[in-house]
Parts: C-alpha cells; structure tokens; sequence
C-alpha cells in the first residue's frame, strides 16, 4: 500500500471513520468500564463495530487505543497491560481493514498535565513509546495522536512514535471558539501556532477532532489550510451540539446534515473527513457518498 500522504497527493479525498465510545456504550459498555480493556474480553463487538465502518465506506479506521497509554490505564489498574491491549487494538482493526484499508493507531491524551509537574517528561515519553511500538506491532498504518490540548504532551507523543515506529503520524486537536470568533486550545493556544508546533515536531497530517459540530470545523480547517497551504488536513466533527433527551445523549446533525457539508470542508482544504462523538455508520457512509459526489 502506498502511504497515506501519498494517496492524498494524488488529489484523493479520503473518508475516516466515526464515534468507536458511542457504539461501545451501545453494546454494553457501563460508565466506569476501561473501553480498551473490551479488545480482549470482548474483541468481537470491537471488530463488528470496525467492519461497520469499512462497510460504510472508511478508507481509514481507527483503533480502540484512544486511553490505552500505561499513565491513564492505571486509573483501572491495568497499567502493566498497555502493550497488550494496544496490540490487540491494532490487530482488530487491521482484520476489519484488511489489505486496502489504512488503519490509524489512536493514542490520546493521559489525562495529566506537564505543566503541573505530576509526572517527569521521560515517563509520558516511555508510555506514548510504549502505546506506538505495540500498535504499529499490531499492524497500524499510522499512528493518530488525537483530541490533544497541550501541546508539549502532543509534541512528546509524536517525538515518541517518530523514534520508536516507522508510521505515518497523525496529529490532530480540540479547539473552543471564544466570544471574540477566535479558536484556541484549551491552554489558550491560536490554530495557527498549533499548526507550526505540531509541524516543527514532526507530524505528517494535522487536524481537528471532537469539541465541535461541522459548520465550526470549516471554519478551523480554513486556518489550517492557511498556515499550512501543503500539509494535509484530517477532520472529525461532533455529529452537532449534544443535549440530554429522555436522560441519554442526543446529537442534533444528522447524517444528511453532516454529508451536506462536506462540499465546503473539502473547499476548505480538508483532506480526510470523519466524525467523532455522536457519529455513526451511517454518518460516515453518508459523508462517503457526499465526497464521490463531490470528486465526480
């Protein structure tokens, strides 16, 4: 398989995948339970919901990794299983993918912040080291560090894959928009200087995950194409706002909501287009049709 930079070079628009923590719940997951532990206890629901995405029309997966890092595993006490439920991620979803499909070794943030000195530098690069190397083992075509805030912890993470794999890196993060129409990460950091650190740190396609619904992802990968006119650009908008209905989560865009926008995020300069919370199968085969439409 070529490698994904290349498909895109090619002028590809490629789809990704969608919500893994929405199914999950959905097929039982309970509040409390370590979702990457279900690799191994239940690895059957975990590759169903892959192949329902590959059904759908995902040219990339995802793993079930996103909290699998030994710093936040230890919350369940299952810190000396890291490599092991990456591994296991990652070979699920290879299964699911195949050989004509990539598959992106999702690793997340800790939950712990550098800044306040809780842990030294060297134990979130061993744990990222750890997460990346057992992924790549398990057959991940890149590695997708996603959902970041902070960018020494994204900076560590992708120092630690680049070191330690020969994949592909992802990098993508989590902006709020303020009353002023600005974007910025959770430590207060502009989209633009996300892009030059995560860049200058060595990721290979930047982008946007969770925290916003589709019409303010246009609006953030339109920064990015602008500081970054070459780079490709991965984004997986919320399925829209959450609200509580009936005393579950409900999101308010609906597949074909979703699919209508994709014309103006690949106008953008959106390269891969996916879904995070709230999206399902039939949001990204929705999406899936919408970007053939729109490639002719």
């Amino acid at each position: 398989m070529k490698r994904i930079v290349e498909y895109i070079k090619s002028g590809r628009v490629l789809v990704s995948d969608g919500a893994w923590g929405t199914l999950l719940f959905s097929k039982g997951l309970k509040p409390g339970e370590c979702p990457e532990e279900w690799c191994v206890s239940h690895p059957d629901v975990v590759l169903q919901i892959a192949k329902n995405y590959i059904d759908a029309g995902s040219d990339l997966i995802e793993t079930n990794s996103f909290g699998a890092s030994a710093i936040k595993l230890a919350h369940y006490k299952l810190d000396h299983r890291a490599s092991e439920l990456n591994e296991s991620a990652a070979k699920i979803s290879r299964t699911a993918a195949g050989n004509e499909k990539f598959v992106l070794g999702s690793i997340g943030p800790t939950g712990r912040m550098l800044i306040m000195g809780a842990l030294p530098e060297e134990k979130f690069y061993d744990s990222f080291s750890e997460q990346a190397v057992a992924l790549e083992k398990g057959g991940a075509d890149a590695i997708c560090i996603e959902t970041m805030s902070d960018i020494d912890e994204a900076r560590i993470a992708i120092k630690a894959a680049k070191e330690n794999t020969g994949l592909e890196i992802v990098c993508t993060f989590t902006f709020d928009r303020t009353r002023q129409g600005e974007y910025v990460t959770m430590m207060g950091i502009k989209v633009p200087d996300v892009v030059k650190a995560v860049l200058e740190a060595g990721a290979d396609i930047i982008g946007s995950n969770c925290g916003n619904g589709t019409v303010r992802m246009i609006e953030i990968v339109r920064m990015m194409r602008d500081t970054a006119p070459d780079v490709p650009i991965l984004v997986q908008p919320n399925a829209g706002s959450p609200s509580f209905v009936n005393g579950n989560v409900s999101y308010d865009e609906t597949p074909e909501i979703m699919a209508g926008y994709v014309p103006d995020l690949i106008r953008a300069g959106a390269n891969i287009i996916g879904g995070c919370c709230g999206t399902t199968p039939e949001h990204i085969r929705a999406i899936k049709n919408s970007v053939l439409a729109y490639s002719g």
